[in-house]
């Protein structure tokens, strides 16, 4: 048999950096920042669905915990006057205090617009997923969506694969639309892979997507350099605000 591994952790140390990002972090802790980071992950999943959320990224240090959250849609999270962000703290803020942390960092929410949404695997499945929720024909849905992210300029392919009882047929079965390349085995392309679920009547529809939007050639030294410089910048900001 073999092993379907996911397209991001095959690139991870390549074109890749780890979605959760722990600075001067204590090693005795390990078991603590990891439970937090899938709790506050699970979280955030479950409130902003429907919202078209590329992903999350976490950033911790002694006395920082922050959040940073990619969204085509940006205004629907924030809210009007910035309501919907303050409340999304809060709520992170109650969910560390019920874990019982040994540390109570300070709680930031950065919120990042995303340009081009076509080139996120996660918002297309959720394009996906409504369109399934919607009740509209699965083909159709799955042909216009792969044709709409293939007008996108950045991308070179898309594969999208619908699985369940599609149609409420009584026996599962899955259904695939692909248009361009998709190089699973080149480390070097740009690879965006998301897995979403649909929620019907007749039982769960799971969706897959791919999209691939070219090969990245940069060095890995001047990747980690421009990580570090970011990071320095949020540090300062932060220092700033304070």
């Amino acid at each position: 048999m073999t092993h379907v591994a996911h397209p991001y952790v095959q690139r991870l140390g390549i074109i890749r950096e780890w979605k959760s990002r722990w600075f001067a972090a204590d090693p005795k802790k390990y078991r603590e920042y990891i439970r937090t980071d899938g709790a506050v992950r699970k979280l955030l999943t479950k409130k902003l669905r429907n919202m078209h959320v590329a992903g999350v990224e976490i950033e911790r240090n002694e006395k920082v915990f922050r959040v940073i959250i990619s969204s085509s849609r940006p205004g629907l999270i924030i809210g009007r006057s910035g309501e919907g962000a303050t409340k999304l703290r809060k709520e992170v803020d109650m969910l560390l205090r019920t874990l019982k942390l040994t540390e109570k960092p300070e709680i930031k929410i950065d919120i990042e617009e995303l340009r081009s949404p076509e080139t996120s695997a996660s918002i297309v499945g959720q394009m996906v997923v409504e369109g399934l929720e919607k009740r509209m024909p699965f083909r159709r849905v799955m042909k216009q969506t792969a044709e709409k992210v293939m007008a996108n300029r950045d991308v070179k392919g898309v594969r999208i694969i619908a699985s369940g009882r599609l149609g409420g047929a009584e026996m599962a079965r899955k259904e695939e639309t692909k248009k361009g390349r998709i190089p699973l085995q080149t480390l070097r392309a740009d690879i965006d892979f998301s897995r979403e679920t649909a929620v019907l009547p007749y039982g769960a529809i799971g969706v897959k997507v791919w999209i691939y939007r070219g090969d990245i050639f940069t060095d890995r030294k001047a990747n980690a350099e421009e990580q570090a410089t970011q990071q320095d910048r949020r540090t300062r900001d932060s220092a700033h605000s304070a």
